[in-house]
């Protein structure tokens, strides 16, 4: 009686494909620049990121130090404006700031922190954001764009951009064909999880079901599919006996849980239970860290990257 073939999985390490990425967009850079500099231009041009936070939350102010420190690395220009006083911030105050950088011509890319304060009209603010600098890809426009099929985005929402290069890797790892694939997007919010299902249909050509707070069966639902992405923000909501035999797992939640065994008191865990038992039955799953959270940045460094060749299609000739 034959044996049954051990079970491979394949740990999707975004860390180090985000690197490879990074890496790639600062050797362009660095290309670029010399490129000016042999030519004997003054004004060097190179890509630039203006990032917006309104108020102090910490989380925020975290994100925004995160890509300013990566903006430099790669060789980019960063700019940031910061309202500290939250309440008093208006939405016009706020529009009227992304206007500047919409005419500055160093500024490829706008970046408006995510969550703004109530008060604050997202919409409007979002919308402000010039088309070809919107590298968050959140506006309406946007998003619009990439719900209808055949219209190509001026930008793909970064997150979601992260978890479709992902899927595509690993698919080609396991020398696997997407086209047909079940896929699950559990969660339903504006950043990742609306986004996230229609790249799944439109550009993976996949049978997408959304699934949310109110949605019943949610286990039975999630055992159908070959590709599950969990953005529901629930801590290891997901358990691994709903996973289907070979499903590839892009788990987006970040959660903190406290942990004495820790320096800080805490460890990070996503919105799948992520063990030895999900091991046996995924073909391939992201860890919460080295997950989906460095792809988010550095597919927000390859859009505004983008942008600029847009801009300068001289400079790459």
């Amino acid at each position: 009686m034959s044996q049954e073939a051990p079970h491979q999985f394949h740990l999707i390490d975004g860390q180090q494909i985000s690197d490879e990425i990074k890496q790639e967009i600062a050797t362009s850079i660095k290309n670029v620049v010399e490129k000016q500099e042999k030519d004997g231009v003054t004004d060097v041009k190179k890509p630039g990121l203006a990032v917006i936070l309104v108020g102090e939350r910490k989380d925020s102010q975290t994100y925004v130090s995160m890509k300013k420190k990566t903006c430099v690395g790669l060789g980019m220009n960063s700019f940031e404006t910061t309202f500290a006083d939250a309440d008093s911030t208006t939405t016009e105050q706020v529009i009227e700031v992304i206007q500047k950088y919409n005419q500055d011509d160093n500024v490829n890319g706008i970046l408006i922190q995510l969550p703004l304060p109530k008060h604050i009209n997202e919409e409007q603010v979002l919308s402000s954001v010039s088309l070809e600098k919107d590298v968050d890809g959140l506006s309406v426009y946007n998003i619009g764009r990439l719900a209808m099929r055949g219209r190509e985005p001026t930008f793909i929402p970064c997150t979601p951009a992260g978890c479709l290069d992902l899927i595509k890797r690993t698919a080609k790892v396991l020398n696997r064909k997407l086209e047909g694939s079940n896929a699950i997007v559990i969660g339903r919010s504006n950043i990742v999880g609306i986004p996230m299902s229609l790249l799944l249909l439109h550009k993976l050509n996949c049978s997408v079901q959304v699934v949310h707070s109110y949605s019943k069966d949610v286990p039975q639902k999630v055992k159908e599919a070959d590709i599950v992405v969990a953005c529901c923000g629930q801590t290891e909501f997901v358990q691994p006996e709903w996973i289907k035999q070979g499903a590839i797992v892009i788990d987006v939640g970040i959660n903190a849980v406290d942990d004495s065994t820790k320096k800080v008191g805490y460890r990070l865990v996503g919105d799948v239970k992520f063990n030895d038992d999900l091991k046996k039955v995924a073909a391939a799953a992201t860890p919460v860290p080295r997950g989906v959270g460095p792809m988010t940045i550095a597919m927000l460094m390859k859009n505004t990257f983008d942008s600029f060749k847009r801009k300068h299609p001289e400079l790459f000739l």
